[in-house]
């Protein structure tokens, strides 16, 4: 065992590329099992074609990439683009000025106010999302409390449309923006915006011009953990939104499950793939990869 393990440490020593292969060999191999061989097996059915009773036919066809074109996918596709924005830039207002009360204004109690953002995470989804179905349900705790206090004649449809659905992921994935958030303004160094004040920038040219910049990268990473999941969300626009409010990811899953179309689900999971790809190539091009490195190195 001594021998073998000094003819390793000598062959890391003299081939630092070998090195570097064997570093990254383990991950290398986790990615090529369990999301490149996936994502192969998800193209190769997106061209297969649907048999009776919902088989597959291993016959190759584009029928289910012409289908993409379809008024009710286009519908869908830009209500989850719609929604997903919009849960985007919420949370990026709402997380911003959370982050920043924290890190600038929280002093000893930071850990507690850190603590209380990420509570949530402690229970189950579909536990938080099942609340607030008692919340906004037609007779639920707002509309009881609302009639109750002559604000209303009769309940008000919060339930099973984009609203709720909309609620249901700024609640959820807001947390996900404060933190790389926090984590950018807290590395921001006092000293910077002291000189921007003693060259006569008052507090809101101090932000836009100092602050916001510097900040920059945490609000790219804040708005990808925010923007990808969100587009690809399942279980809120099922239990909050309904048919009414139908996104990407309960469309897919009806075609695969319900009509037990497993081509064309597969089809429109991959548009789903270029989607985020896109979305993760403009944050590159952005700068965010580079301003993530940074941050972290400082």
């Amino acid at each position: 065992m001594q021998p073998f393990r000094h003819r390793l440490l000598a062959f890391l020593r003299h081939h630092p590329r070998g090195t570097a292969v064997l570093l990254l060999s383990p991950a290398a191999a986790y990615l090529f099992v369990f999301t490149l061989i996936p994502m192969g097996i998800v193209v190769y059915y997106s061209l297969l074609s649907r048999g009776p009773w919902g088989t597959v036919v291993h016959e190759f066809t584009l029928d289910n990439y012409r289908q993409l074109l379809d008024p009710v996918f286009l519908s869908v596709t830009l209500r989850s683009l719609r929604l997903a924005l919009l849960t985007t830039a919420v949370c990026g207002l709402m997380g911003y000025c959370l982050a920043y009360w924290i890190a600038m204004y929280g002093g000893r109690y930071k850990p507690l106010y850190l603590l209380l953002v990420m509570l949530p995470f402690w229970t189950s989804d579909l536990v938080r999302v099942y609340a607030w179905m008692t919340l906004l349900a037609d007779h639920g705790v707002i509309n009881n409390i609302l009639l109750a206090l002559g604000v209303l004649g009769q309940p008000v449809a919060l339930l099973h449309n984009e609203f709720a659905v909309l609620l249901g992921l700024v609640y959820t994935y807001v947390p996900f923006m404060i933190l790389p958030l926090f984590a950018a303004l807290e590395r921001l160094d006092p000293a910077v915006l002291e000189a921007a004040a003693d060259l006569g920038a008052r507090p809101l040219q101090r932000f836009y011009r100092v602050t916001f910049p510097l900040t920059r990268g945490g609000m790219l990473s804040g708005s990808v953990l925010v923007f990808v999941p969100a587009l690809g969300e399942f279980l809120i626009p099922e239990l909050l939104g309904g048919a009414k409010a139908m996104m990407l990811g309960k469309f897919i899953a009806l075609k695969i499950t319900g009509l037990r179309h497993w081509p064309l689900g597969a089809a429109y999971a991959l548009l789903l793939l270029t989607l985020i790809l896109c979305l993760l190539y403009i944050y590159l091009r952005l700068g965010g990869g580079k301003e993530a490195l940074q941050e972290h190195s400082l």
